[in-house]
């Protein structure tokens, strides 16, 4: 179980923030991030310190169905271009001063370790099978998984990382994503069925009904086994069943991180669904979550909404690899930079007229 924020530190923080040379409550959403930053390392003065970003990469066996217009490929493909600097990720971690990490779990490809030395290899599997037919992993291969990401965050914690963020690299992985916030949040699956990486209508419906069906399947498999509860809905056991290696180790990761009392930056619908996951094993771990972005793809505002979540951005973003987080990224440091450096009324010698 992981530790409580401790509310009793509350009061303090939030009478630093209201006394300062400001009208009350005028930085807005800084304000409520600064005293979250502050509660969870349970200090007036926070501070951000070798900020981290771990991408995992991982295929999926529901990609032979024909849920994602991005073909197997693409996921390799992509593994190697970060490795070479070139994609949106690293952009943004070159701009904000963030450690990248490359992450193989479970992609359908072998990485030369000459060639490819960028990708950090704990591969599991060449992908998870196709769950249309049963469960995409082992209990062995989740456990395996949760381990990765553990191993991870203690790599970036061992270097002074106090926040880090989660990206992901694998095509089809809106389906695993799409089914746990069907199944975590009682949402009607076609209102949690998305295009993905670009399907068109005729495509979202295919996507949808094959996923009804996985969906189907799974309830009568727990069903029969005595796992499925009606009441609690917290179908912990879907997250093996239907979700990536990637994802699972995202998971592990954000678990381990809470467990640090490190800020955890979220990005957009898939690593949301990785956090819905985890709070569901844990549900302490959203204290400890700052959710960087709503992205376009369907159902993720309605995801942030049922979990609680307030996103800081919203800019359009659909690219995945962690970019909404690392774009929120400096809403963080001037959260921080407001608690440390904005003067208070009385030192200022400021009336304070509330």
């Amino acid at each position: 179980m992981l530790q409580e924020i401790d509310d009793s530190f509350v009061p303090m923080l939030q009478k630093k923030i209201d006394n300062l040379n400001k009208p009350k409550g005028a930085l807005g959403t800084l304000e409520s991030l600064a005293l979250q930053i502050g509660l969870i390392q349970h200090t007036l003065t926070p501070s951000l310190t070798n900020p981290c970003h771990v991408l995992f990469g991982g295929d999926h066996g529901i990609e032979h169905e024909h849920v994602s217009v991005s073909p197997r490929e693409v996921t390799w493909q992509q593994m190697i271009n970060f490795g070479r600097g070139g994609g949106g990720v690293n952009m943004f971690c070159r701009q904000h001063g963030f450690d990248l990490h490359i992450v193989d779990v479970g992609v359908d490809h072998d990485f030369g370790p000459i060639n490819h030395g960028h990708i950090i290899n704990r591969k599991i599997a060449h992908g998870t099978r196709d769950f249309l037919f049963g469960p995409a992993m082992t209990m062995e291969e989740y456990e395996q998984a949760l381990a990765v990401g553990a191993e991870m965050t203690d790599k970036c914690h061992g270097k002074g990382c106090n926040v880090i963020s989660f990206g992901e690299m694998g095509i089809a992985n809106t389906s695993p994503s799409s089914i746990w916030m069907h199944l975590m949040l009682d949402i009607p699956l076609e209102k949690c069925v998305g295009a993905g990486s670009g399907l068109n209508d005729e495509g979202i419906r295919h996507k949808y009904d094959v996923l009804k069906s996985c969906v189907d399947k799974y309830l009568t498999a727990m069903k029969s086994q005595n796992i499925y509860n009606v009441k609690r809905k917290d179908f912990i056991s879907a997250i093996p069943y239907f979700g990536g290696y990637e994802m699972v180790a995202a998971i592990g990761a954000m678990l381990r991180a809470a467990e640090h009392r490190m800020i955890i930056l979220v990005d957009g619908f898939i690593m949301t669904a990785c956090m819905l996951a985890a709070s569901k094993i844990d549900k302490n771990i959203m204290s400890y979550a700052v959710f960087g972005h709503c992205g376009d793809e369907s159902g993720h505002k309605m995801m942030l909404d049922a979990m609680g979540a307030h996103p800081l951005l919203s800019l359009g973003l659909r690219l995945g690899e962690g970019t909404g987080a690392l774009c929120a990224y400096p809403l963080l440091q001037s959260a921080v930079n407001m608690l440390n450096e904005m003067d208070n009324f009385e030192h200022a010698n400021i009336t304070k007229y509330f």
